[in-house]
């Protein structure tokens, strides 16, 4: 099922006009242009439950040149523009609500330069994650923000994505150096230079951070990198109950141990897992950490982490060095969405997102936990724990508006729960569709104006990913 609005920006009230500037679009970029009907029901829709949105035409980028021809078209025209990386956000995106182009980056996937004397490269926006990981074995370096999917850098940075290497390494937002990004007149801009740090006037960079192609399309990142570590070690230990759980990692952060990654999952998570991915994982809730140094460093911070987790309750604590291992070990954990989804063939997933202070954590968790058994809802839990994000993977059939309305009336609670103890309704899925509302209860009605504001001095004719963030002009 497919929905479209035809009003707000670039409305297709006026056919004559869109109908011109597609023509014009189609002139200027030959086969990089299609209507071809799966190719639009493709990029109608993200991950999420949210109703796609089709666009009116889809057009393959290959340079910034492209972008910012694209861009100038659809301004004289007034057509919406949305962009489109490889469609693995959770929050719709990249649905066209508006119709309009589709602005596909996938073919702008160089690695355009690498400096191992500055731990710094920079790519072209469509570049994956997964590619440029390997892309930079040779150097003996790595970009550690991974969200799971195998999403792009350009995606990555748009929604601010962050991931499993958080607690250590920090996110899009602190790793990203500069970004080039074409304004919606077509004009392109840098928002920044590759010094490590500056004072040279407004923050470019982290206004487009995060911005969801509501601003403009960014085409290129410099990025931070940092050395392969000589050793890493993966390691797991089972709780009784999770509040047990979510309290050993606090006292694990508090104490400064040096963990890389730290996950939790519910008994209910690791039983999809181990059913989706053949693994044989205890089938209780789980903590999976990650420790990264030397050899020396990363046995005895193990160690500690290991005691610390047994004083809070903690069993069966175990850990290893071996690729492999580690390797089936995450790849089960970035499976695990997919792997609750499976329980329910022909289902989707409703996936929230909130993030609080990580001393609020397990009194969240917890009480998340109770809600979700008394709803009556099949929702898991995992989270990127260290840094006091944690979703709940709730499975759902949209056509369903009983469920529906139970699902999004549990959402409404856990946000105003993470709201109330200092947090936020989006750790690193970003605001999308569906959570404008929340987001002016987050930070009050005179900062999202101000963001209005923003976005109309940038984008005057609102045409940049119409609807999304702070909804349409």
């Amino acid at each position: 099922m497919s929905t479209t609005i035809d009003s707000g920006p670039g409305s297709r009230e006026d056919n004559g006009q869109r109908e011109a500037g597609l023509v014009r679009l189609e002139e200027r970029f030959g086969k990089q242009a299609t209507r071809g009907r799966d190719v639009l029901a493709q990029h109608s829709h993200d991950e999420s439950f949210h109703l796609p949105g089709q666009p009116d035409l889809v057009i393959f980028v290959e340079s910034t040149e492209d972008v910012a021809d694209c861009l100038a078209i659809c301004s004289t025209h007034l057509i919406p523009v949305i962009p489109f990386g490889v469609g693995t956000s959770l929050e719709g995106h990249v649905n066209a609500i508006h119709g309009g182009v589709s602005l596909d980056l996938s073919r702008m996937n160089k690695v355009l330069r690498v400096s191992s004397d500055d731990l710094d490269c920079t790519v072209q926006a469509g570049v994956l994650r997964k590619q440029l990981a390997k892309e930079l074995v040779p150097y003996g370096l790595f970009f550690p923000v991974d969200p799971g999917a195998d999403a792009t850098i350009g995606g990555m940075a748009a929604t601010g994505a962050s991931g499993t290497t958080t607690v250590k390494y920090g996110a899009m937002r602190e790793l990203v150096l500069s970004m080039k990004v074409v304004l919606p007149n077509g004009s392109v801009i840098e928002t920044g230079r590759r010094a490590r740090k500056t004072s040279a006037g407004y923050d470019l960079t982290h206004l487009f951070l995060g911005s969801e192609g509501t601003l403009g399309v960014i085409t290129e990142v410099s990025l931070r990198l940092f050395g392969i570590p000589e050793a890493t070690a993966a390691a797991t230990v089972q709780f009784e109950d999770l509040h047990s759980a979510v309290s050993a990692v606090i006292a694990v952060i508090q104490l400064g141990i040096g963990v890389a990654r730290i996950e939790l999952l519910d008994k209910a998570a690791v039983a999809s897992v181990n059913a989706y991915s053949n693994t044989t994982l205890s089938e209780q809730n789980m903590l999976l950490l990650e420790f990264h140094g030397s050899d020396e460093v990363v046995r005895h911070e193990a160690k500690l982490a290991g005691e610390i987790l047994a004083d809070h309750g903690g069993t069966g604590f175990t850990f290893s060095t071996d690729q492999a291992e580690r390797t089936v070990l995450w790849q089960a954990r970035h499976d695990a969405a997919w792997a609750i989804r499976a329980q329910r063939p022909g289902a989707q997933i409703f996936v929230t997102d909130v993030c609080v202070p990580i001393s609020r954590l397990a009194d969240c968790i917890t009480q998340t936990h109770s809600d979700i058994a008394s709803s009556g809802i099949f929702g898991p839990i995992i989270g990127h724990v260290g840094d006091g994000n944690f979703h709940v993977i709730v499975v759902v059939t949209p056509d369903d508006a009983e469920e529906m309305h139970r699902v999004e009336s549990f959402n409404e609670r856990l946000i105003s729960r993470a709201l109330e103890m200092g947090g936020t309704c989006t750790g690193e899925h970003g605001i999308g569709l569906g959570k404008i509302p929340y987001l002016i209860r987050e930070l009050g009605d005179d900062a999202v104006s101000l963001m209005r504001s923003i976005k109309k001095a940038v984008d005057p004719l609102g045409l940049m990913n119409p609807g999304k963030v702070v909804g349409d002009l």
